[in-house]
Order: structure tokens, then sequence, then C-alpha cells
């Protein structure tokens, strides 16, 4: 299973996402998604579901609500989704959890701790300081869990 991750968009749906939406068997929105026709254009090419999680900017109807944290299970793996890992409201060891995504840094990261996952794909809106556009995948196949990060824009 091939999971498109993306994070803080900021209403801007850059053209290069499309096509990796197109392939992707699932979407997963870190939040700060910005605007609503962005999960409206993504829902219309990904051909399996497009989960969000609300950010600090959507503030808004019909952004405000969205859920602050997602539980999901894709591909027997346990993935659990919010925009902020600080307010990270578990444990995700003692929930079974082996991936955590999350955004809010601009900041693309992975790394493993204690058998989970943590993944910021980085943000694939308008670029913030020097950090790169970017968005990842994640790669759920028989239980094994992988992220690949990709740039959009350096």
């Amino acid at each position: 299973m091939r999971v498109l991750v993306l994070s803080d968009t900021h209403g801007l749906l850059r053209p290069e996402v499309l096509p990796l939406a197109r392939e992707a068997d699932a979407v997963l929105h870190a939040g700060d998604v910005g605007k609503p026709e962005v999960l409206a254009a993504l829902r219309e090419v990904t051909p399996g579901p497009v989960h969000a999680v609300r950010g600090n900017v959507d503030r808004t109807p019909p952004l405000a609500e969205l859920p602050e944290t997602l539980l999901l299970e894709l591909g027997g793996v346990w993935v659990y989704l919010l925009h902020d890992r600080q307010e990270l409201d578990l444990s995700p060891q003692a929930a079974g959890v082996q991936v955590v995504v999350s955004g809010h840094t601009h900041a693309p990261r992975a790394e493993e701790q204690g058998g989970v996952l943590f993944l910021n794909p980085g943000a694939a809106g308008p670029r913030r300081f020097r950090l790169p556009v970017a968005c990842a995948w994640l790669h759920l196949e028989g239980g094994a869990v992988r992220a690949e990060s990709l740039t959009l824009l350096r």
C-alpha cells in the first residue's frame, strides 16, 4: 500500500502533487489545509480515501470541523495522524501505533523511536524560509513500514 503524506498546504495545492495523488492508495493530510478546495481536489483524483486533521490555521468551517487527531488502520498498520507532534496525547507504543504522522514545522523528517516511525512530510504548500517544499510516501506492506521523502522544490 502506498500512502501519500502531505502537510501544511496553506491553501496551495501544487500541480506536482496531483499525479502523486493519482498513484496513491490513500492520502493523509496532517493539517494546515488552508482551503477546503485542497481536500476536494485530492478527493477527485485519489482512487482511495483522503484523511485529514485540523491544523492551527484551519479555523473556519468546514476545515474547523476536521478532527484534531485520527487513528487509522492502513494496510495492517496503525497510523496516528495529528498536526503538531508536540501535542501528541498518547503513547504510540502503548496504543499499538506503528506510525505517527505530523506536520506544523514545515521541515521534513523521518525518525524511528522505540519501534515507532515519526514522520513529518514537510510543507507541500508555500515555501517557508529556506526549507524545501516536500511531501512523502509511506509504504506499508505486510506490517512493514517505510517512509520515502519527496522534494518537490529545493
